[in-house]
């Protein structure tokens, strides 16, 4: 990708074309199956492409309520709000702007019933089985808090809502792994399916990754949709975003401790966090090649490290490094640790021009405090 030279660094690059990409398959996946796919907005929030991601997708859903409303705002469409557990002034905030609410507890749904009961109300179930690289991001996870647990428990509430949620995978391109689990969802709980109008299968699915076989994916659903007489609901964020955005950074200073380090001007710590969670090391643009070097950020954490890498070209003073799916879980989650400079969010647009929807000053820093 032609580097912008114009653009002061960092920045994130948000290419609306790769983002396109993704947007067919889930289009795809709609016309072939009947599914609908609403964005979920904790993995991206980057309402600068809302109008195109909105031609594409049914709505949003939310982890909170200015996740929302900026769904509801931005947005449009459906507009679906969860929580692991609501407030009174949640509530307040959220009955009137959403389609459809989903509890995680039966406890929640009882307290709340009567203030959104002109609503479609959901409840979130645990299924016991879940599909995740890491334990931190597990749903199924031991003593998890996510859903409800009792088969009981679910029927008994069943008068009061009208679908159900199973969100049980993360990072999830395994085809097998996800038809397995969706025959032993509906095995466990075919008598309570059978009695909502809708049920939400989450996200965390790659279904559109490279060589995912899309058409077995969409038959399986359509079956599932067919036998219940439900409508499916998946909540795609990374697999409606990947391979679209890079973070653009600027080489500030060689240094040598046995191996050559790059430092850039972003840092793993407030521009990529994910990565430093879940341990992961940055996927670069650039050719394989001679020059061995540890990239890392400009924060004061000994472990702001992006990663190792064996690369063509020389690094000196002033070069770009660019980090490469750097849209989900990155923007939502940048911060501003260290007072660092916040990348800019920049857009280019399916004509080719590139538009700088926002820019971060100091005076963004110091309403972040008080």
């Amino acid at each position: 990708m032609k580097i912008e030279t114009r653009i002061g660094t960092p920045y994130y690059l948000i290419d609306e074309k790769k983002l396109l990409k993704n947007l067919k398959k889930i289009k795809y996946l709609r016309d072939h199956s009947g599914v609908k796919s609403i964005l979920a907005l904790k993995c991206f929030s980057t309402w600068a492409v809302f109008d195109l991601m909105s031609k594409y997708m049914d709505g949003t859903t939310s982890s909170s309520l200015y996740e929302t409303r900026l769904g509801y705002e931005k947005f449009g469409k459906e507009t679906h709000a969860f929580s692991v557990a609501y407030s009174i002034d949640d509530i307040n905030g959220l009955k009137n702007i959403c389609d459809k609410i989903i509890f995680n507890s039966v406890s929640q749904l009882k307290m709340f019933y009567n203030e959104v009961k002109h609503i479609k109300i959901g409840l979130r179930v645990n299924p016991g089985i879940s599909y995740s690289h890491f334990d931190l991001a597990d749903p199924a996870r031991k003593y998890s808090r996510l859903g409800a647990i009792s088969q009981e428990d679910v029927m008994s509430v069943l008068d009061s809502i009208s679908g159900l949620m199973f969100h049980c995978n993360c990072e999830n391109d395994d085809f097998e792994s996800f038809s397995d689990m969706l025959d032993r969802i509906s095995r466990k709980y075919e008598k309570i399916l059978s009695k909502v109008e809708w049920v939400s299968l989450g996200g965390g699915l790659y279904f559109t990754k490279d060589n995912y076989p899309l058409d077995k994916f969409c038959r399986i659903l359509k079956s599932f949709s067919e036998k219940y007489r439900v409508q499916v609901y998946l909540e795609p964020g990374e697999a409606a975003i990947t391979k679209s955005c890079e973070l653009v950074t600027s080489v500030l200073d060689i240094v040598k401790n046995v191996k050559t380090i790059a430092i850039v001007d972003a840092s793993i710590e407030s521009h990529m966090l994910d990565l430093l969670t879940y341990r992961i090391v940055a996927k670069i643009n650039a050719e394989v090649g001679g020059n061995e070097y540890i990239i890392a950020g400009s924060s004061c954490l000994a472990g702001d490290v992006f990663g190792k890498y064996k690369i063509r070209d020389e690094l000196r003073v002033g070069s770009k490094v660019c980090f490469v799916d750097a849209a989900g879980y990155t923007i939502v989650k940048k911060n501003w640790f260290n007072g660092l400079k916040m990348p800019s969010i920049v857009v280019k647009r399916l004509n080719g021009n590139i538009e700088i929807v926002r820019k971060f000053l100091y005076k963004d820093f110091l309403g972040s405090l008080s």
